[in-house]
């Protein structure tokens, strides 16, 4: 059974809190609601405005947002919200009703994208397709990913990974982008426009583990791995997930001064991005952290 948790996070609109889900709440689809009324579609919106400092609720996507009135400040009442929307939705709640997400279905959208790798292309859609990053290097790898395991099916696919909005897919040598790419984007268009599963129900346990061994791992780094860790997040995987990869940290060693990076998606096996990460890495966490890293290992996913 699927264990749903809500985490809390500002938006630009101190009057808007998002209650954001670890798992989707809508299958592509997004409603806004104003009153009571409006939310006939959606029990788990009629719920929240029976709290009356609800002004607005916006659902989308693997979470809620939510618009106050002036009477209350978010301090003293986001706690009981976030309480409340994770009770509804772990007791089975319906967030939107299923004639509702039919009549609301809006079309889909993906285009393909070269990626500095040559065997690898993109495939960038116009809804979130996962809640985080993941690599499948063949099919049994894909158990918990439907998807990727119909991608799989395509004889010339060699590896696949998802991350948010996008799939960058790895070929076999025998195959030519020119002759395959809009056989696949067609593919992917038409399997998400029918709501089928990226991942399946049977995942999200998988998946909260994984987080949760991810953030033991964190915390029992020392403190130089950390802000390792911190760089690569904020100055790294956002220019490398424009390129359809994904950058992982993988150790730290204090003697040799040397960090290791695994790299996946489109950075894995590139010609020149081991190269060039490693270089580029390697100057930022050097000029960072003067004296502490000398070196960077890129290793392949």
């Amino acid at each position: 059974m699927k264990i749903y948790e809500i985490s809390i996070q500002n938006t630009n609109n101190p009057a808007i809190l998002k209650f954001e889900a670890n798992d989707f709440l809508t299958k592509h689809t997004s409603h806004e609601f104003h009153n009571i009324d409006e939310a006939n579609d959606s029990p788990l919106a009629q719920q929240l405005f029976h709290l009356p400092f609800v002004k607005t609720v916006y659902i989308s996507s693997n979470f809620v947002a939510i618009e106050r009135y002036n009477i209350v400040e978010w301090s003293d009442v986001q706690e009981e919200v976030a309480e409340q929307i994770t009770a509804f939705l772990n007791e089975g709640g319906i967030v939107i009703k299923e004639e509702a997400t039919t009549k609301k279905k809006t079309p889909v959208t993906v285009y393909a994208e070269s990626t500095p790798n040559p065997g690898v292309m993109k495939f960038v859609s116009n809804k979130r397709l996962v809640i985080g990053p993941s690599e499948f290097k063949n099919i049994d790898d894909a158990k918990y990913a439907p998807m990727a395991q119909a991608l799989f099916h395509f004889p010339f696919v060699k590896e696949v990974f998802f991350d948010e909005n996008y799939i960058s897919v790895t070929k076999f040598d025998m195959a030519d982008w020119n002759d395959v790419t809009l056989e696949l984007r067609e593919f992917i268009r038409s399997y998400i426009e029918e709501g089928k599963d990226i991942v399946s129900k049977d995942a999200p346990k998988a998946v909260k583990e994984t987080e949760k061994v991810a953030q033991e791992r964190f915390d029992s780094l020392d403190d130089t791995s950390k802000q390792i860790v911190n760089i690569l997040e904020e100055y790294v995987k956002p220019a490398v997930a424009s390129d359809g990869g994904n950058i992982q940290f993988e150790s730290f060693d204090e003697e040799t001064k040397t960090v290791k990076v695994i790299l996946q998606g489109a950075c894995s096996g590139c010609p020149s991005s081991t190269f060039t990460l490693k270089n580029g890495i390697e100057n930022m966490l050097r000029e960072m952290l003067a004296g502490k890293v000398e070196h960077v290992e890129a290793i392949n996913g």
